[in-house]
């Protein structure tokens, strides 16, 4: 299950996705995650996902390595789908024992649900196509207005990057200390869930000492290349616009206007 969250990773490979300017597919996957709460009708939801299908391909990783990552989210959703269907009220659909399912209930779950999905696919399909550095590069770049209210923003920047990659290292390390007590005779399979919770615990603080070893080893690194913060800092490769990122705008801006248009509608 840990193993399935790609939310964090970098999935290596040549596409036009990939060669897009860091500030396109930031603002972009912004402008996304906005939009999704914006639509009115299921026509909306459609559109987006065709557009997100249509970037998953010219991005060239795996479908079936998209759809694992939302194994990780399952119980999430089934918590917002049932606390949505049961607790909205309006026009009664059929009762079960207390519960009653309504016709608003059903409609605000499935939404719900589409719009949790496309919300955690389409953030990892920026960090599954964006290396670390180019997305600390565009972050910084994006932040720069906030520098006249005196805000770090290379410094928020590489903070916002690092937490970002940490995950799936986090996760990995987690998985290598369940193993290891699974070994030793714990277990975490069976149970209800105040059980299991409960023997999740003693992974807390091995993982803990885990983490803090690593940030510790990140920031002797970082002093030791001699790294002092943004200001006076070059960059090996700075951030121009292409042509192709122009069009990525173009076409962030084409969905906007037609899912806009088309899922604010009332029927």
């Amino acid at each position: 299950m840990l193993r399935d969250i790609t939310l964090g990773q970098y999935y290596q490979t040549e596409s036009v996705i990939h060669r897009l300017d860091p500030r396109v597919k930031l603002g972009g996957t912004l402008l996304y995650i906005i939009s999704l709460f914006l639509f009115r009708n299921f026509l909306g939801y459609g559109v987006a996902i065709l557009f997100l299908a249509m970037v998953i391909g010219f991005s060239r990783v795996p479908f079936r390595f998209m759809v694992k990552g939302m194994r990780a989210i399952v119980f999430l959703l089934l918590i917002t789908v049932t606390f949505n269907l049961f607790l909205t009220p309006g026009k009664e659909l059929f009762s079960v024992w207390k519960l009653t399912v309504t016709v608003e209930g059903v409609r605000t779950a499935v939404t719900m649900a589409i719009r949790l999905s496309l919300l955690i696919i389409g953030s990892s399909l920026m960090t599954l196509t964006t290396t670390p550095n180019n997305l600390t590069d565009g972050m910084e770049s994006m932040m720069k207005p906030l520098k006249v209210f005196r805000v770090p923003v290379h410094e928020v920047a590489m903070i916002m990057s690092i937490a970002l990659r940490f995950i799936p290292i986090l996760l990995e390390e987690t998985d290598k200390i369940m193993k290891a007590q699974i070994a030793r005779g714990a277990d975490f399979e069976t149970g209800n869930i105040v059980k299991r919770a409960k023997a999740l615990v003693p992974l807390l603080v091995p993982l803990f000492i885990s983490a803090f070893r690593r940030a510790n080893d990140l920031a002797m690194a970082m002093e030791a290349r001699c790294y002092r913060g943004g200001e006076g800092r070059t960059k090996m490769k700075p951030l121009i616009y292409q042509k192709r990122d122009r069009l990525g705008y173009l076409c962030i801006f084409m969905y906007l206007v037609v899912g806009i248009a088309v899922g604010r509608l009332r029927f």
